[in-house]
């Protein structure tokens, strides 16, 4: 995403994106969260297609939801929270749901969250009222979903957002200035053929994000910067995915205590001290996302990164 300073605007002045505005292009350091939506999730519903047939055996036992429940949720705050705080690239997984009379689409991890379409007006309602606000939605995984439930989809993404949603083109071509002129606020990325249909459908190519798998803070951050060496320097976005994935025996030890006190709270500090290292560009960082980004000042911290942009300009101005 590169920003674009307006004519009037002040070159040192921040706009309610959350990053410094700058006349010349460049790219920019966008807050995320993984699992977007997990801030609730139902343990009276039944376990998701997105889980093995053994969990489903064993999630007949009232017990072995509520600890799922503890291992599904990655965010404490609600879209509209999030969006409060600084958020602006969303992780959203979707799928149908048994039995339901009315073939909605429904947010899921391991169980079923809220109505995909309640999650997307919630986040209408945020950018109506902030219009010079953009947002990335990515959708980048369904399960049990035909045709039928991918129309249904994107008819929810169209009733929600209407004129607010921009077309793929040139990520070089993405502007604050230009999306602003258009009146376009919402990016959305489709992980699916499906996305060839509909001009405002992004292909998730555009949009990497790859994944560490690891429970190390160590290997984490090497497969970060990793990523980050090999990414394409033109032509996509590019998604740093700063979270931590419990094993079987993680769960194993830490079933009561659920992700966020076994796993994430000890470790959320030393992530954080490596985005506060990094830089926007080219070759940097551009959206970085986290489990619980209320537990330290993680939105803060990656919008602040644009500010190295602008110093930058000042010293090459010297």
């Amino acid at each position: 995403m590169v920003l674009e300073e307006s004519q009037n605007s002040n070159p040192r002045e921040k706009n309610e994106w959350g990053a410094v505005t700058l006349r010349k292009p460049v790219p920019t350091s966008v807050a995320g969260s993984h699992d977007s939506f997990s801030y609730w999730v139902d343990e009276k519903s039944p376990v998701g297609p997105d889980q093995t047939p053994a969990i489903k055996r064993l999630a007949r036992i009232s017990l072995v939801k509520k600890l799922m429940k503890k291992w599904s949720v990655t965010q404490n705050l609600t879209f509209r929270e999030q969006l409060e705080a600084g958020i602006r690239y969303f992780d959203l997984r979707v799928s149908s749901k048994p039995g339901d009379a009315d073939q909605e689409i429904y947010f899921i991890h391991g169980l079923f969250g809220i109505k995909v379409s309640d999650g997307l007006m919630e986040i209408d309602s945020f950018l109506t009222q902030h219009p010079q606000e953009i947002v990335f939605l990515d959708f980048n995984h369904f399960y049990a979903m035909d045709e039928a439930h991918h129309k249904r989809l994107v008819l929810r993404i169209q009733e929600a957002f209407g004129n607010k949603l921009c077309s793929a083109c040139s990520v070089e071509s993405m502007t604050l200035q230009a999306l602003w002129e258009k009146k376009c606020q919402v990016l959305i990325f489709y992980h699916c053929p499906f996305y060839k249909q509909y001009p405002f459908l992004w292909p998730g190519k555009k949009i990497p994000a790859p994944w560490a798998n690891t429970t190390s803070v160590r290997k984490l951050i090497l497969f970060l910067e990793t990523t980050l060496s090999e990414r394409a320097p033109r032509g996509s976005f590019h998604v740093s995915q700063a979270i931590l994935t419990p094993r079987v025996k993680t769960i194993a030890r830490g079933l009561v205590g659920g992700l966020k006190n076994t796993l994430v709270h000890r470790n959320l500090p030393a992530i954080l001290d490596w985005v506060k290292t990094q830089k926007p560009g080219a070759m940097g960082v551009n959206i970085i996302t986290s489990d619980f980004v209320d537990l330290v000042d993680f939105a803060t911290t990656v919008i602040e990164l644009n500010d190295l942009l602008q110093e930058d300009r000042a010293l090459a101005k010297c």
